[in-house]
């Protein structure tokens, strides 16, 4: 089993560390990494970012799918003492805009090539004066790709393989409390905020995740098949490092990729959301189709009986943004249905759990349902740029305040229940219906519009309500249209709904929006249609 003495409390030394234990440190796809080359490609990353100008502090966005430039862009800004900022290949126009330039970023890594996405075009939409931060766009590419747009925006363009001809960065600037990744996610107002963890949080709970989940196990392989741009995916992948086994990657998920892999590599351990688990179960007509995967993280309500029938055994977990992903799990020899709970135990003492009456701020016994509140390592060290927004999500006494509902069952014990607000949770990303809404508005034909989340058979699907402007008619395939230039593609409302006037109930602070009700009349109008 992996074991460590002391949790590493950098990056550098998280790296330092998975390179002393040898051997293969990633697959991509059918290439292997060996540990010594990945710090090589950092150190030369590093190198070449740093003559690039990037500074301790600095902020790098990387924009890239599930490949070894992805890790190796990450080890490198923390050994800068800089800042990543991870984004979601699916994110247009209007969210790189937001996120490049609300964030400060210097340098923008991204695939070019990548499944034949124009991401040039999305950058020059993005618009070159929300982007004057940005100074250089590193091109990763790989054979076939085509030839890259060295004009895109008026920036400069450099290949990340020539960042790889660099002498390797002797220098390492990285230090416990210094942050070094922005998650982006949904909060209180139209734009998602920027969730800034230090080195510390991340290395230390990779370490921790390592030994709790089996990640170090001595013939333990993880397979990645979550994007890396998110926490369960960012968290996932650095395990396997702090634990010294190796990590299989592949830029997107495809089931005929990921089932060949799991049994060329004898993969123990992956990660599902969504209907992942499903394909990979329908994929094959085999028994028990993946006879060396002993864990599967994440789990929905009715998956984990029909998973264990074919030998996949499905752990509920809990994590968020803030407070990182697997910060929880149910233990393996409960039942599927006890399994399928989030929450569980939490995966180390240094992290407590709490329930807290909302309205009396009071701390509830054992059982009784309220907020969940989180103290320990693993938590963010605030909202990047919004210190309103940090001091609102933290207690005087120093808890995170989730906004998720559940209770407390022993000491390190929880049950998530469900958000207390409405946020969605699409293609296993918390979406803030208002961002969605935002772009809907700004349409001509729009006069106020509200989005609710409606289960479909491989989960939640956001639905709008409009109300139209006087003189307009509903186009449904127009609004979408608008939706997918300025958004990624699962947050795009699956159906447009046209509506007079929308539910509420009067309140003294005005007219509150019954989502409930526009999420049950959604259901009602689209039976038969969320096939």
């Amino acid at each position: 089993m992996f074991n460590s003495q002391s949790n590493p409390q950098t990056l550098t030394e998280l790296l330092t560390r998975r390179v002393a234990k040898g051997g293969i440190a990633l697959y991509d796809r059918d290439r292997p990494v060996t540990a010594a080359a990945l710090e090589d490609e950092v150190k030369r990353v590093a190198q070449g970012l740093h003559d690039l100008g990037v500074r301790v502090g600095d902020r790098v966005a990387v924009w890239l799918p599930n490949v070894p430039a992805w890790p190796a862009c990450f080890f490198a800004i923390a050994r800068l003492g800089a800042i990543c900022v991870a984004t979601n290949t699916r994110f247009r126009s209007g969210e790189i805009a937001d996120i490049v330039g609300r964030s400060g970023a210097k340098v923008l890594v991204y695939w070019p090539g990548y499944r034949g996405i124009d991401f040039d075009g999305i950058l020059r939409d993005a618009g070159v004066g929300k982007l004057d931060t940005l100074q250089t766009i590193v091109a990763y590419g790989e054979p076939g790709d085509p030839p890259v747009d060295h004009a895109a925006l008026g920036k400069p363009v450099v290949a990340y393989a020539d960042l790889l001809k660099k002498a390797p960065y002797a220098q390492d600037h990285a230090r416990p409390d210094l942050g070094c990744l922005i998650f982006t996610t949904s909060g209180t107002t139209k734009l998602p905020k920027f969730v800034l963890h230090h080195q510390a949080s991340m290395a230390s709970h990779a370490a921790e995740a390592a030994r709790e989940f089996g990640y170090g196990d001595p013939d333990a392989v993880t397979i990645l098949n979550v994007p890396m741009c998110g926490t369960f995916g960012m968290s996932n992948a650095i395990a396997p490092l702090a634990g010294g086994r190796p990590l299989v990657m592949m830029p997107t998920f495809d089931v005929r990729d990921s089932a060949r892999m799991i049994n060329q590599y004898r993969v123990t351990l992956m990660h599902a959301t969504g209907d992942i688990v499903a394909q990979l179960r329908n994929y094959s007509t085999e028994p028990i189709p993946y006879p060396t995967v002993r864990r599967v993280l994440g789990v929905r309500a009715g998956q984990a009986k029909p998973a264990d029938a074919r030998g996949l055994k499905m752990i509920g977990i809990y994590g968020s943004s803030e407070m990182q992903a697997v910060l929880s799990k149910q233990d393996d020899d409960m039942t599927p249905e006890q399994r399928e709970v989030g929450g569980g135990k939490l995966i180390t003492k240094a992290t407590q759990v709490r329930a807290v009456d909302l309205a009396t701020g009071k701390t509830l016994p054992h059982g009784e349902q309220g907020e969940l509140q989180f103290k320990g390592p693993s938590c963010m060290m605030g909202y990047f740029g919004n210190e309103e927004a940090t001091r609102e999500a933290f207690t005087a006494d120093g808890y995170f305040r989730s906004g998720d509902l559940g209770y407390t069952v022993a000491d390190g014990d929880f049950v998530f229940l469900s958000r207390i607000g409405d946020v969605l949770r699409l293609s296993g990303f918390l979406v803030n219906p208002m961002e969605i809404e935002a772009v809907l508005d700004a349409h001509d034909s729009v006069q106020v519009s509200q989005v609710v989340g409606v289960d479909g058979p491989r989960g939640p699907l956001p639905v709008a309500w409009v109300t139209l402007k006087s003189g307009a008619r509903l186009d449904e395939a127009a609004l979408t249209a608008h939706c997918a230039k300025q958004i990624a593609n699962y947050k795009v409302p699956k159906f447009v709904l046209a509506i007079d006037e929308f539910p509420f109930t009067p309140s003294a602070n005005g007219n509150k929006i019954q989502k409930a009700k526009l999420r049950d009349m959604a259901a009602a109008s689209l039976a038969g249609k969320l096939g």
